[in-house]
């Protein structure tokens, strides 16, 4: 029975890979370590330790607690490490941008002396395509693995800085150290602050919308079960020192985003308002995924409007899990023009 250590797994994207990495490896055990910050939840895990018994354990802890993870990994010896851990939302980063360092960046370097010392085989670290910087919106260049860093953001410079540390333990210290770079994820079990949970859980409540005024700035969209198939790809065939850029090839921007979750629920354009954009606010992310289509043979397999109708539909029917998180929120989209 191999295991699997997963930090941030009681977060969006790594609850979603912990159920994903139970049900595609029977074999094997999973350690969900998450300090359950605002944006944790063990309630993304109902049912998983009923329904999996010892094949999963939760324990809660800082990746910034050295000695605690350092004991972790010296007491299960995981075959692999995969860091989800971050503090991950923008608007939030530019009232606290000094815990977005504290956790991105220190807690990474902690977490990597600790998997080092332990001797733990594989480190793999979550990414963002944000750590690139931004594109123009008539450009067709994209992001490959290799573009300069050119982070705009206090989120995106931790990220950035996060991602130097991981390579540095691989080149100075030789920890199996991978990276992955992925695109905007979407899908069950993401925390109302992001674009599409934010604008889903308000429409269900017939609330307004707010859009950025720049609301032709576009992104790339990957569905989240679509990125844990690739981190598994990368864990099993990836190659130590290597960097992976996760995208799909589907770009939209916000308002026609904004668009789809009006016809989805029966609403007409009276609820979408408009607000300044946050300060540093990307115009467009696209990624290169040319490099891990090839070598690790991975493509996305659902389709954006499929993934996006079953997402909202997963939302509409889960209101127990959202309505309590709305009082955890607190970042108000329509106060940007207000600051100072």
């Amino acid at each position: 029975m191999a295991t699997i250590f997963v930090t941030g797994g009681a977060g969006f994207i790594g609850s979603n890979f912990i159920r994903y990495w139970l049900e595609t490896h029977p074999d094997d055990r999973v350690i969900n370590y998450d300090l359950l910050t605002y944006a944790g939840n063990l309630e993304n895990l109902k049912g998983v330790p009923e329904q999996y018994g010892e094949r999963y354990l939760f324990v809660r802890g800082d990746i910034a607690n050295y000695h605690l993870t350092r004991h972790l990994f010296e007491q299960h010896r995981p075959q692999w490490v995969v860091n989800f851990a971050a503090e991950s939302h923008n608007s939030r980063a530019l009232l606290h941008p000094e815990i977005f360092f504290q956790t991105n960046v220190l807690g990474t370097q902690q977490l990597l002396q600790a998997a080092l010392d332990a001797g733990v085989p594989r480190f793999h670290h979550i990414s963002t395509c944000e750590v690139y910087g931004d594109l123009p919106l008539d450009s067709d260049e994209r992001f490959r693995e290799d573009s300069p860093y050119r982070p705009r953001t206090p989120y995106n410079a931790s990220k950035a800085a996060a991602d130097m540390a991981a390579r540095a333990y691989y080149h100075t210290f030789g920890l199996a150290v991978t990276i992955s770079n992925c695109a905007n994820n979407y899908g069950p079990y993401q925390f109302p602050e992001k674009l599409i949970p934010h604008f889903a859980t308000r429409l269900l409540q017939r609330q307004p919308i707010p859009l950025y005024r720049s609301s032709r700035n576009r992104r790339e969209w990957l569905h989240v079960l679509d990125h844990c198939r690739a981190i598994d790809l990368i864990l099993h065939h990836g190659k130590p020192g290597e960097t992976y850029n996760i995208g799909s090839d589907f770009e939209a921007d916000i308002e026609t985003i904004a668009d789809l979750l009006l016809e989805f629920f029966g609403l007409d354009a009276s609820y979408k308002t408009y607000v300044e954009d946050r300060p540093g606010h990307d115009r467009r992310y696209l990624l290169d995924a040319g490099k891990i289509r090839s070598e690790l043979g991975w493509q996305p397999q659902i389709e954006f409007h499929a993934g996006l109708r079953d997402t909202l539909a997963w939302y509409r029917q889960n209101v127990w899990w959202w309505q309590p998180l709305l009082a955890r929120l607190e970042i108000n989209e329509a106060g940007w023009g207000n600051k100072g």
